[in-house]
């Protein structure tokens, strides 16, 4: 069996449903904001909070600023802007304190995995704190090794240039075949760090990103998969 020595993951959508619960949270600021005094029906207001995402990024800090410069002063005409724009921010973070967990299983795994001694670490795209918050709200970051961390802010690449898992690799000092990584975009997390040679699963829980042409090397539609894989197929004991 291949030696195994580390697991790295990424975080959006493998570890937690970062796709339905941005969904639920924006829906909840724009409800809010509009309990807030935003003089527009709420489905227009989350069209149009959608159209400054897609062309600002979700990584922008000022969505609700544009969105309100997009809607114009008779939306809000007779309230304070700044209050209306908190109304969505606190709601948003509302939803994050109440809503934002890992996928059933997660915790267990890393659990046994650590006990396995087995290296555990991320590899995320998105902005430094963000994404670190993502950790310590899921509670992993007592599972992870402090030195395999890599998010793609810190380091000045982001996904899918192959040199973020190459920087991966070098920092925790591991050849490629003796690191796995899990993720769910097959363009992303699958096609980079196999082309290094490291071995790649999609996790495909329902995802909405098509196969590549270059295959993962396994396949997983829960994390219970991913432990029978493990044991199987890499005499991990679990």
């Amino acid at each position: 069996m291949p030696a195994l020595s580390a697991v790295l993951f990424d975080i959006d959508d493998t570890l937690c449903a970062t796709t339905e619960f941005a969904k639920l949270a924006r829906r909840n600021a724009v409800e809010a904001m509009v309990e807030a005094g935003l003089k527009a029906p709420v489905e227009d207001v989350l069209s149009e909070l959608e159209e400054v995402i897609a062309e600002f990024s979700s990584n922008y800090e000022h969505h609700f600023d544009k969105l309100l410069l997009r809607l114009g002063p008779q939306a809000f005409e007779y309230r304070n802007r700044a209050l209306v724009v908190a109304a969505g921010i606190a709601a948003y973070h509302d939803t994050k304190f109440r809503k934002l967990g890992p996928y059933p299983g997660v915790q267990k795994l890393f659990a046994e995995l650590k006990r396995a001694r087995l290296r555990l670490g991320v590899v995320t795209h998105g902005l430094e704190v963000k994404q670190a918050e993502k950790l310590v709200r899921l509670d992993l970051v007592k599972y992870l090794d402090p030195e395999a961390i890599f998010i793609s802010d810190q380091i000045g690449i982001n996904k899918p240039n192959p040199k973020l898992y190459a920087h991966a690799l070098r920092k925790m000092g591991l050849a490629p075949q003796q690191v796995m990584y899990v993720g769910d975009n097959p363009a992303h997390d699958v096609a980079p760090p196999k082309s290094l040679g490291m071995i790649a699963v999609w996790a495909d829980f329902g995802s909405k990103h098509a196969p590549c042409e270059i295959a993962p090397d396994h396949t997983i539609r829960g994390f219970d998969e991913l432990r029978a894989i493990l044991r199987e197929h890499y005499g991990v004991k679990l």
